[in-house]
């Protein structure tokens, strides 16, 4: 099962809006037959790539794979219908598929075919990597990333508005990891006047490449790019045109990129735009990058332009993730508190 969560990480940023999934085929020997990952949209899923791979070796076979394989036609056929017909006895998955197509019925066409089932082998790891997804399926919202970069001392920019480059090329790069991911990118119109930023993936990495404060030298990439999303009106000629132009409740905002299939929306507006979304309660995820560098000052660019907790017991707080070192920066990935927003709820 680690090997197909380390196969479901090689294809993040190609099969949205599918999930990212891999499948190992494991005959009775213990020897590993088959091996694949979901391909792009349209192409086979991870069970089935591996079944190819496998040939006659797959009957006997136990098949580990992160999510539930599908029981339903869509741009491809029922993985559960292959797997059957492989011969495969055992199928050992990560966790359950919450798409409404799916939701249990391919581990009960799977039992009634009278193929082994086990659920639960990585469960954390897998749920983990396939967040957004999850997320996504069970709520009809995206999975919503707010990208913050600031100095050390908490500063977005200076006084005159110059804010490039806050970090290094290490965390610019992994800026464009993160667009490559997502399958939206979000800003305000004033980001778009004041910065007037592309927010595509860059060519020349993996992952995409980028900023960790604006985007304005940098054609997109081959690959897919992310849709570009302005909170209001672009101006004519903007570099980020063409792009969904969205206005009124962001609940709404996000009710609708669900619906156009954006499982992951990563949010780098300004602090206008970040405060929004922050004050809603709508980020699922906070990813910091801070530089070690001081303004000095108390007239820098705030990260967010709004009103804040009036008192320490009122701040929010959430629980760390993880930290990472790039270069010479720090990334911190925060998400909020579940344990905490439940009982402050009741």
């Amino acid at each position: 099962m680690a090997r197909a969560v380390e196969l479901a990480h090689g294809v993040r940023t190609t099969t949205s809006p599918n999930p990212w999934v891999g499948c190992v085929l494991v005959d009775a020997a213990g020897g590993v037959v088959g091996e694949g990952a979901t391909a792009a949209p349209g192409g086979p899923h991870a069970e089935v790539a591996a079944l190819a791979v496998a040939g006659e070796r797959a009957r006997g076979a136990t098949a580990y794979v992160t999510l539930e394989p599908c029981a339903h036609e869509g741009r491809t056929p029922p993985c559960t219908d292959a797997l059957v017909r492989a011969g495969v006895s055992r199928v050992v998955a990560g966790v359950g598929d919450p798409d409404r197509h799916v939701a249990g019925a391919g581990f009960r066409a799977l039992e009634a075919a009278g193929v082994e089932v086990t659920i639960g082998m990585l469960a954390a790891a897998v749920s983990d990597q396939l967040r957004p997804y999850l997320v996504h399926r069970g709520t009809g919202r995206p999975f919503v990333v707010l990208k913050l970069a600031t100095t050390l001392d908490g500063r977005t920019a200076a006084p005159d508005g110059s804010s490039r480059w806050i970090t290094g090329p290490e965390a610019r790069r992994d800026v464009h990891r993160l667009r490559a991911e997502s399958d939206a990118v979000l800003v305000g119109a004033g980001t778009v006047r004041s910065d007037d930023p592309a927010l595509t993936v860059r060519e020349g990495d993996a992952a995409g490449g980028g900023d960790g404060s604006g985007d304005r030298d940098g054609a997109g990439g081959p690959g897919r790019q992310p849709l570009r999303v302005v909170l209001g009106r672009a101006p004519a000629g903007a570099r980020i045109r063409p792009a969904l132009e969205m206005d009124g409740d962001l609940g709404t905002v996000l009710d609708e990129l669900g619906r156009r299939g954006v499982v992951q929306l990563l949010v780098e507006g300004g602090a206008h735009v970040a405060h929004a979304f922050h004050y809603a309660g709508l980020v699922d995820r906070y990813v910091w990058y801070v530089a070690p560098a001081f303004l000095g000052g108390d007239d820098g660019r705030p990260v967010f332009a709004g009103a804040g907790a009036a008192t320490m017991a009122a701040a929010w707080r959430g629980r760390l993730v993880s930290v990472s070192q790039l270069g010479g920066d720090l990334r911190i990935d925060v998400e909020p508190d579940a344990a905490r927003s439940s009982q402050e709820e009741q």
